[in-house]
């Protein structure tokens, strides 16, 4: 059986979503052994687009004209394309400053270098081209990366997470931070898939692997409140990982 051809590629973000996948050390040997991993800039050099792909997964958003470039080289020659990373899937923290003058935040950022970048707002990369999938998160979790790698190599494209933070606190047994112990945890509203993580030691979910399909947010924005938690708290704290989500 040949292995399937996949191409690894990183736009405007951290690069953790990428060093998660280099950080399965003890499962890479037989990853590669099935995977070729052909085009991956931030493990193998030299890196050149050559060929088609079986799949291309990319972290990051698009802010800059050679990203759309490379996505867009890279869609073309993919049979499947998926978003890596909430920054890939909703825009991420990139994309928090996106209603003010791009001009002056570049110029802040770089001076009057003439070589600074040519920017615009960041945007998830749906905005752009066609997703076939995706896998939130902030970074992903390792098993999540290792089951998409599995899924691929049999053909199959990794389902769709459509229930809350939440559900996996409960499958835990953790107390409720927002109904317990008071503390303002966005965990109804956010899509699970990393097993509580946060929760489960004590710390409120921030939103990171961005919103549920399907939330009742009014309800939640209700008991928010009976807490002390004002709207505009809340609303400020969902859009810190998907600035650009209507909620």
């Amino acid at each position: 059986m040949r292995k399937l051809r996949v191409a690894i590629a990183g736009l405007t973000a951290c690069s953790g979503c990428q060093l998660s996948l280099l950080n399965c050390e003890d499962e890479l040997p037989g990853l590669l052994e099935q995977i070729e991993f052909h085009y991956f800039p931030m493990a193998l050099s030299p890196a050149l687009l050559e060929g088609e792909y079986d799949a291309a997964l990319v972290e990051g958003c698009i802010s800059m004209p050679h990203e759309v470039e490379l996505l867009q080289e890279l869609r073309r020659r993919s049979r499947y394309l998926i978003a890596l990373g909430t920054c890939a899937v909703w825009g991420g923290v990139a994309a928090l400053r996106n209603g003010e003058d791009r001009e002056l935040l570049r110029q802040q950022v770089y001076g009057l270098n003439p070589l600074a970048c040519e920017t615009f707002n960041p945007q998830p990369l749906q905005s752009l081209v066609q997703v076939d999938a995706a896998v939130s998160g902030c970074p992903p979790e390792k098993d999540e990366l290792l089951r998409l790698l599995a899924g691929l190599v049999r053909g199959a494209l990794p389902v769709s997470i459509d229930y809350p933070v939440c559900t996996e606190c409960r499958m835990r047994e953790n107390l409720c931070l927002l109904t317990e112990r008071d503390i303002l945890c966005l965990g109804p509203l956010v899509l699970g898939g990393c097993g509580a993580r946060c929760p489960s030691m004590l710390v409120p979910c921030e939103g990171c692997r961005g919103p549920v399909p399907e939330s009742n947010m009014k309800e939640y924005l209700e008991l928010c409140a009976q807490k002390g938690f004002g709207r505009l708290t809340v609303l400020e704290r969902l859009h810190r990982f998907c600035p650009e989500r209507k909620i």
